[in-house]
């Protein structure tokens, strides 16, 4: 049972779970001791697990052919809007924020932006190709009705909740539809009804604390940011200790100590440890290489698939998970104030890291018929020099 396609994606799939193997083992020591009596493989195997889960759909994802993928983006657009709306209104609630809806039986939570943040790729892709073949790019009217909302539907229902997964996701269907060649007049109007929108979220909060519980936390995070105020900034100052205390070539693995103090040390600061544990070089730079990887080899499957749907496919899903990784390392490193953003396939999680595999198998999927294409054309240049 070999893997097919993109080797490079593949490979770097792997070296990314062994990191996280790694120092989700290091980082879940504290936590281990306090919930499950000092059996520190709990979370290792757990996690494990899950990788192997996330494997598994990978490879199984990778062999639909993508062109499936397309139906899928309109089927997952009307499941992922009543969910994403459920959850807003009787998901389980953490910090003022409703993301997760628990599946009955299991124990295990599934947040529900995860798969509108695949689908509406896939979707807004589709619709891009639909409306190039048909000529209707220059027409504002269908690109904002069969493009922007839906981008627009999906990114405000998860706003109330995540400002910065809306934020990440929006961001990415924009370029998806620059790239797609969406007129810059009409991605203006876009921005502008962003902006206006955002401008009116905030001036509700205001009036309305109620309808938007989450808006003072962003305020707070956006205040803290660059202020002397240690106790608003405990996060990114100890994620700044456990970086400095890495150095060049860390601490060595399984010695980190802000693991202990640093909340989230798993999930949303797991850049931090990694770097305080094995240092710049391979805590950092090369953690780094691998994400840019990743990015250029989306771009390079982007870039041979001759169908616009895989090609923006392609380049859109490995965009916004590079995309999310950046962010996520801009918050340990105390660039942009703290978003929750967890570090794609190598934080520690449940159906995020699921989804995470499923849409490198989308990716992958593209990449095998971008190959068949390419042998195809070499056979038939081979016959033609045979027959001459």
């Amino acid at each position: 049972m070999r893997p097919s396609g993109d080797g490079a994606v593949w490979s770097v799939a792997v070296m990314l779970a062994i990191y996280s193997l790694l120092v989700v083992y290091s980082a879940t020591i504290s936590l281990s001791f306090n919930k499950h009596g000092g059996n520190t493989e709990y979370y290792l195997l757990r996690h494990g697990f899950m990788l192997l889960l996330g494997f598994g759909v990978m490879y199984l994802i990778a062999k639909i052919p993508f062109h499936y993928f397309s139906r899928f983006s309109q089927v997952g657009l009307w499941i992922s809007i009543p969910l994403l709306l459920f959850t807003l209104i009787g998901g389980t609630n953490l910090n003022n924020a409703n993301r997760w809806l628990p599946i009955p039986g299991t124990g295990i939570t599934f947040q529900p932006s995860d798969l509108a943040k695949l689908v509406i790729i896939l979707y807004t892709a589709r619709m891009i190709g639909k409306l190039q073949s048909l000529g209707e790019m220059g027409d504002f009217k269908m690109v904002f009705q069969k493009i922007m909302l839906p981008v627009l539907a999906i990114c405000a229902l998860i706003l109330p909740a995540n400002f910065s997964t809306a934020f990440l996701v929006g961001l990415a269907c924009f370029v998806l539809m620059f790239v797609g060649g969406v007129k810059l007049k009409y991605l203006g109007y876009l921005a502008g009804i962003c902006i206006t929108a955002a401008l009116l979220a905030l001036a509700v909060a205001t009036v309305a604390p109620n309808l938007l519980p989450r808006a003072k936390t962003w305020v707070a995070r956006i205040e803290n940011f660059g202020s002397e105020n240690s106790e608003g900034n405990f996060q990114s100052e100890h994620s700044k200790i456990a970086i400095a205390s890495g150095g060049i070539t860390g601490v060595g693995p399984g010695h980190s100590s802000q693991r202990n103090i640093l909340p989230h040390s798993s999930s949303d600061f797991i850049f931090a440890i990694t770097i305080e544990e094995y240092g710049l070089i391979v805590g950092a730079f090369f953690l780094v290489i691998l994400y840019m990887i990743l990015m250029y080899r989306g771009v390079r499957i982007c870039g041979q698939s001759k169908n616009t749907f895989g090609s923006l496919s392609a380049f859109g899903i490995v965009f916004l998970i590079v995309l999310q990784a950046l962010v996520n390392m801009s918050v340990a490193t105390g660039i942009v104030p703290v978003t929750g953003q967890t570090l794609p396939f190598v934080s520690m999680g449940g159906t995020s890291i699921l989804l995470t595999g499923a849409s490198l198998g989308v990716v992958i999927s593209i990449s095998k018929s971008n190959d068949k294409k390419e042998k195809k054309n070499s056979d038939d240049k081979i016959i033609e020099k045979t027959e001459e």
